[in-house]
C-alpha cells in the first residue's frame, strides 16, 4: 500500500473519486488496521447485527452512523469489540491497551457522554506519558460525534472540544471535510499520542474528492480554504463551511474574506492565524462550542495579544449563546450560528 508522507491541505489537483466523510473515516480505519495489526477499536455497536450471529443477526450496518462498516467481517471480534454500555469500562480499557503496545481506537458515541469516562482521560491517558517521563506511550484515538441542529436535545448534540483543549496532554482534531477526515484519523492513530477526534454529525453526508491510497495530514495544521484580504473568518469543523457561505455573500458587498479551517482544537495552529490576521487587519471566529473558556475566545485572546498593533477593530466571535442545545427545532435554528450572523458581524467590523 503506497503511504503518502506529505500531503496537501487541500485535494491534490486532478482527484476525481468523489466519497462521503463517513466513507472516508471507515476508509482510514480499514487501511491502518490492514497496515498495523496492532490496531484495534471497541466501543458500542460498532459491529452492528454482525457481532449478535448466535442470535442469528448478520446485519453489518457498522454503527449508529455506519463508520465502522465491514470491520467485524474483515478483523475479527479480537480486533473489534463491541462492548457493553459503559464507556468508563471501555475507553479505560482502550488507554490501558494504548499503554501495553497497542493502538488502541475507541468509539464514544456522543461526546455528550463524556462525564462518564472523563477520569480515565483527564488522569490516565493525558498524564501517563508526562508522569512516567516519556518511557509510556498511549497511542490512543476516541472518536466522538458533536453537532446540534438534528433535534437531538441537549444531552445528544454539544460539541465541548474546547474541554479537551484544555487539558494538557490530550490532542484534538475537528475534520470538516471527507478529505481531512481520512488524512487526519491516519496520522491520530499513528501518534503516539492520545488523540481525540470529533466527527461532525452534520457533515457524514457530505462529499469531496478523496485519494484512494493512504495519506496522512499532519496534526496541529490549520488550512486556508479561501484567500482574502479585507477580514479573516477562522471556522472550526463544520462552522468553516459557514464561515465560507458568509465568505460569499460579502464578496457581492465587495468585502474580500480570508477563511481559514483550523482543523486541530490541541494545538491550535496560532501561527496561521496570526499571519493572517496581520495582512487583513480583522478577526472573526466561528464557533459552535459553548462560548464561555472557548477556543474562539483563546484564539480572539491570543490575537489581541500579539497582534494588537495590526487590528483595525476588535476581535470578534460568532458563537451560540450560553445554554444547553435546546431541542424546539426553531430555538435549535436560532442557537446555531449561521451565515446570516458572521455577515452582520462582519459589517459592523468594517464601518
Amino acid at each position: 500500500m503506497t503511504t503518502i508522507t506529505e500531503v496537501p491541505m487541500l485535494p491534490p489537483p486532478g482527484e476525481t473519486r468523489v466519497i462521503q466523510t463517513r466513507e472516508a473515516i471507515n476508509e482510514a480505519l480499514i487501511q491502518e488496521m490492514r497496515r498495523d495489526e496492532t490496531v484495534i477499536i471497541m466501543g458500542e455497536e460498532i459491529a452492528g447485527g454482525a457481532g449478535r450471529e448466535h442470535l442469528g443477526i448478520v446485519d453489518a450496518w457498522g454503527g449508529a452512523f455506519r463508520t465502522t462498516r465491514g470491520l467485524i467481517q474483515e478483523f475479527g471480534n479480537e480486533r473489534v469489540l463491541d462492548t457493553p454500555l459503559s464507556e468508563a469500562a471501555f475507553v479505560g480499557t482502550a488507554i490501558g491497551a494504548a499503554s501495553t503496545g497497542m493502538r488502541a481506537v475507541a468509539e464514544l458515541m456522543f461526546v455528550d457522554f463524556i462525564g462518564v469516562c472523563m477520569d480515565q482521560l483527564l488522569n490516565n491517558a493525558a498524564k501517563m506519558r508526562y508522569m512516567f517521563g516519556g518511557q509510556v506511550k498511549v497511542p490512543f484515538v476516541m472518536l466522538t460525534r458533536i453537532g446540534a441542529g438534528f433535534g437531538s436535545a441537549a444531552q445528544h448534540s454539544e460539541s465541548f472540544y474546547s474541554l479537551f483543549s484544555h487539558i494538557p496532554g490530550l490532542k484534538g482534531v475537528c475534520p470538516s471535510d471527507a478529505y481531512t477526515a481520512k488524512g487526519l484519523l491516519i496520522s491520530a492513530i499513528r501518534d503516539d499520542d492520545p488523540v481525540i477526534f470529533f466527527e461532525h454529525k452534520g457533515l457524514y453526508g457530505d462529499t469531496c474528492p478523496v485519494p484512494e491510497e493512504s495519506y496522512a495530514i499532519p496534526l496541529g495544521k490549520a488550512r486556508t480554504v479561501r484567500p482574502g484580504t479585507d477580514v479573516t473568518l477562522v471556522g472550526i469543523s463544520k462552522m468553516t463551511w459557514v464561515a465560507v457561505e458568509a465568505a460569499e455573500e460579502l464578496a457581492k458587498e465587495g468585502i474580500n474574506a480570508e477563511v481559514i479551517d483550523l482543523l486541530s482544537v490541541s494545538p491550535i495552529d496560532y501561527d496561521h492565524v496570526l499571519d493572517s490576521v496581520r495582512r487583513t487587519h480583522r478577526l472573526v471566529v466561528v464557533d459552535e462550542d459553548t462560548p464561555v473558556c472557548s477556543i474562539s475566545s483563546d484564539i480572539c485572546a491570543r490575537v489581541a495579544e500579539e497582534a494588537f498593533d495590526y487590528l483595525d477593530a476588535p476581535p470578534s466571535r460568532v458563537t451560540p449563546p450560553h445554554t444547553p442545545v435546546p431541542y424546539s427545532r426553531p430555538l435549535e435554528n436560532a442557537y446555531l450560528p449561521n451565515a446570516q450572523r458572521v455577515i452582520t458581524t462582519v459589517r459592523k467590523l468594517m464601518s
